[in-house]
């Protein structure tokens, strides 16, 4: 077999001795892998590249397109992006797996059954990271979520899920508050299900999916959200199977990936040999799959269950009474290598088709065209201190045409007109005008109106021009 070329970083913290286990487990199971070494990290960051990673580093994924990465520590203050965010977004790592499973009884869970898999948006949602601050109460956060986005890791889920022989895909969303955002993600969700009747497919909203989650995660499969759900439960899946060090994750594009283990760099711990390499370890086994080594995969895989059945154990999971031999990074490596060619005799033995490695891509069609038409616009305001009916009174005086007052909310609740007295106000106000049933505006218009606002010595922070699209709203209705 030829030899797969892959970038490598040790990171830092416990990141080189881990990665170190890791690798001296691939090479004694035959990965037929050709290795180039970068650095990334704390180093890298106080050298003043920004990111983490020098243009040497950038390079080598950009050969390679498989990175393998450690941990690292992102230095505290201000001025230091996240890599992790960095490369999701520069290399398109769309989807992030996060498979979970229980070792019970080899490992303590309240949840022996467990064995799902989150699959997590990666690049959108409130993670685009467009923040601002508006007032001097009040700070935004835009949250993002596109059609393209969604159906990307919403398809890359049900692919998944039929190429690992899964059964169901569950999707949680909170559309019962966010009808549009949330709203786009379910709607995908049921029309990309439609096209794989071989699968089941639930949505829950994600409170009550969280909830039983946390209690009965046996029930779950495959489950794809967005990305702040996913992030969150996929820790809190991580902690349910005994350790957050179990747990591997890997970053799909379509033409780079990236893995890792889901744990932080652990400096606190750093060059004591007592860190568990197995998140990191199961990343790679993911990544022999990826790279179409799966039978390599499948032996290291197999060796580590057969390691953690027979007690070898590092001191995150290890328990008096249960496991039969507390061990440090390197030796439980050895151990691992070991039990190469061995299978467990009680945990359920993994079994890795090929076909896993080739999960369909599919390029992005847009479909037809909406007509979108501008019916109105959203005008934020700092103002105050003052009540509703004093904003309200002031700003009716104000129009152009027909493009008139017609609502005003504070923090998303109605306070004019008609609002009730024991609201609490902030300094942020949204103003809506628009013409009488909805009739179309134009830009200029729009353009008038703000100008004659300013003009009245109103602080405009921002406005948000309203659509219709094919003649349905593109823009929450009001309540209240």
């Amino acid at each position: 077999m030829a030899k797969t070329l892959i970038t490598v970083a040790f990171g830092d913290g416990i990141g080189p001795e881990i990665m170190t286990a890791t690798l001296r487990i691939l090479e004694a199971a035959g990965a037929e892998l050709d290795i180039e070494t970068v650095e990334i990290g704390e180093k890298v960051y106080k050298r003043g590249i920004d990111n983490g990673m020098d243009p040497k580093a950038w390079d080598s994924v950009r050969r390679t397109r498989v990175l393998l990465k450690a941990p690292i520590t992102t230095p505290q203050g201000g001025g230091y992006k996240s890599l992790n965010v960095t490369l999701r977004k520069a290399l398109n790592l769309y989807a992030n797996v996060r498979p979970t499973v229980a070792y019970s009884p080899f490992v303590e869970t309240t949840h022996p059954k467990m064995d799902l898999v989150i699959i997590r948006e990666n690049e959108e949602d409130l993670y685009a990271g467009i923040e601002h601050r508006q007032t001097q109460q009040v700070y935004q956060c835009l949250k993002l979520i596109t059609q393209p986005g969604s159906e990307r890791v919403i398809r890359y889920a049900f692919d998944y899920a039929r190429a690992n022989g899964r059964k169901k895909v569950t999707c949680f969303v909170k559309d019962n508050i966010m009808k549009f955002t949330d709203g786009l993600f379910h709607k995908e969700f049921e029309r990309i299900a439609a096209e794989y009747p071989d699968l089941e497919h639930e949505t829950m909203i994600v409170d009550i999916g969280a909830a039983r989650l946390a209690n009965t995660p046996e029930r779950f499969d495959v489950v794809v959200m967005p990305n702040l759900y996913g992030d969150i439960l996929s820790d809190v899946t991580a902690e349910l199977s005994g350790s957050v060090g179990l747990a591997p994750s890997a970053n799909i594009g379509d033409g780079f990936a990236m893995f890792e283990a889901i744990h932080g760099s652990a400096p606190d711990i750093a060059g004591q040999n007592i860190a568990n390499p197995s998140g990191l370890l199961l990343a790679a086994v993911m990544m022999l799959i990826h790279i179409g080594q799966a039978a390599v995969a499948e032996k290291v895989h197999l060796a580590w269950l057969r390691t953690i059945e027979d007690g070898i154990h590092t001191r995150d999971i290890y328990r008096e009474g249960s496991s039969k031999k507390l061990v440090g990074t390197d030796a439980f490596a050895d151990a691992v290598i070991e039990r190469l060619g061995e299978r467990p005799q009680i945990l359920k033995p993994v079994s890795y088709r090929q076909e896993a490695a080739s999960i369909a891509r599919r390029t992005w069609q847009p479909g037809p065209k909406a007509e979108k038409q501008l019916v109105g616009v959203d005008v934020f305001l700092d103002w105050g201190p003052g009540a509703p009916d004093d904003l309200g009174s002031t700003l009716s005086q104000i129009h152009v045409g027909e493009l008139k007052l017609e609502v005003i909310t504070n923090r998303g609740i109605k306070v004019w007109p008609n609002g009730l007295p024991e609201t609490f106000c902030t300094d942020h106000w949204r103003c809506r005008f628009r013409k009488e049933g909805g009739a179309p505006v134009q830009a200029a218009e729009v353009v008038e109106l703000q100008r004659r606002i300013v003009e009245a010595g109103f602080d405009v922070i921002k406005t948000e021009n309203l659509y219709t699209f094919d003649g349905v709203p593109g823009f929450s209705a009001v309540h209240g």
